[in-house]
């Protein structure tokens, strides 16, 4: 059987599945292996990946199962003690074949993420039938929010040089893809590392020069506090760049971002997308909002629910809070796992009332839709369109909206 991949959690995880699963295939040709990439960022993911495992080790009797990623790299010792695990791969070492070909390494190869100084350089592959390519060009984060495990999972803030993110960017495109997706871990933080310190605005310039055949590129999370100034103009005057900004802002009281060692303040995170909004009119902002975070009250939940309309939020990420290992928030009070579970859920029906809010603004209007697979596609602002029947994947089309079910447009 070819090489089993099942990745968890974030765009970043997801985009170095492919990359994962050609490597173990050179590393070890022929062999059966399931690959689970795992996510550490809620105790939800963890329980998900554990969950995978146990199936997969039923799933396909004899084939050997190997987990890496973040998972791996900071709860090292409790997917040792499954006894369906055969090996774990660090989460740097995952994307190289010579640490699949590692026979005499031992079973747990986890070496130590913080020491980590460079990208990864391995070219990141179109995945099979998909228009959208995603292509990571920053990994790690050298922030320490109080809640978050990640930096421990993934290092230290390093880049990939910009002439190499336009080469992969330029592979991609002649391999087929309409649109490139830039991702990592803290996106914004792009070039700080690197010698000439280039910015993530500068970088989305240097490939939309590079590249006049790319029709789209996107971003996604973003920290609206490290947006640079390079960035803002792309927004405002580079028509490929599309209108859509995913926003790591967590929460929506002063008190409680600082207790979260967030960067930003409410009014910050209303004014950025204030800002944004004059440049680009028609921009669509998603945004990550933790439920039920350590000594949050009534009062300050409700100042996040608030922001939705204040931000003009349409896509929301909720994340019921769970404390991490090692992390200083697991050490402040916690709250009732019913009333996280309570916040989360009234903070997700805030955010499908504002989708649907903006699904009605999209009714009547024509909008450029790049067609995925399954009669799917997507807006510039990333907005959901079921289109007519016929149209093929990687069809880019101008479309007139005709309605909504709530999460979807409908196009004529």
């Amino acid at each position: 059987m070819p090489v089993e991949v099942l990745s968890f959690g974030c765009r970043l995880n997801t985009a170095e599945g492919e990359v994962l699963r050609r490597a173990a295939e050179t590393g070890r040709p022929g062999e059966d292996l399931v690959v689970v990439n795992t996510c550490a960022v809620t105790a939800e993911a963890t329980r998900q990946a554990r969950k995978a495992i146990r199936g997969a080790a039923r799933r396909t009797p004899g084939a050997r199962i190997v987990v890496t990623g973040c998972g791996a790299q900071v709860e090292t010792a409790a997917y040792a003690a499954m006894p369906e695990v055969a090996a774990i791969i660090g989460n740097h070492a995952k994307l190289s074949p010579a640490a699949w070909a590692d026979r005499a390494g031992g079973r747990v190869r986890v070496e130590d993420i913080m020491a980590v100084r460079e990208a990864a350089a391995a070219p990141t592959p179109r995945m099979p039938g998909r228009t959208r390519a995603v292509l990571p060009v920053q990994n790690g984060c050298d922030h320490r929010c109080t809640f978050c495990v990640i930096p421990f999972g993934r290092g230290p803030s390093r880049s990939l040089p910009v002439q190499e993110a336009i080469a992969q960017a330029r592979a991609l495109v002649e391999d087929g893809a309409r649109e490139v997706v830039l991702t990592g871990v803290d996106l914004t933080a792009y070039g700080r590392d690197l010698p000439e310190a280039p910015s993530l605005g500068g970088l989305v310039k240097a490939i939309l020069r590079a590249l006049p055949d790319l029709d789209r590129l996107r971003l996604s999370s973003i920290d609206s506090v490290e947006a640079d100034a390079d960035l803002l103009d792309a927004l405002a005057s580079e028509r490929r760049l599309m209108p859509h900004l995913h926003l790591s802002l967590q929460a929506g009281d002063d008190l409680i971002l600082k207790r979260m060692k967030r960067r930003h303040a409410r009014a910050d995170a209303i004014a950025f997308c204030e800002t944004v909004r004059r440049l680009r009119p028609e921009i669509v902002f998603g945004a990550d909002l933790i439920a039920g975070f350590p000594t949050e009250t009534e009062a300050q939940f409700g100042r996040s629910v608030a922001l939705v309309e204040e931000c003009g939020l349409a896509h929301l990420h909720v994340f019921p809070y769970s404390p991490r290992p090692e992390t200083p928030a697991a050490r402040m009070p916690q709250l009732p796992a019913e009333i996280i579970r309570d916040r989360a859920a009234r903070l997700r029906a805030a955010g499908e009332a504002a989708l649907g809010r903006r699904l009605d603004r999209e009714v009547g209007q024509v909008r450029a839709v790049l067609a995925e697979r399954g009669g799917i596609g997507r807006t510039e602002g990333f907005l959901p369109v079921r289109l007519p029947d016929g149209v093929a994947p990687g069809t880019l089309r101008a479309v007139a909206i005709t309605g909504h079910d709530g999460r979807v447009l409908a196009a004529a």
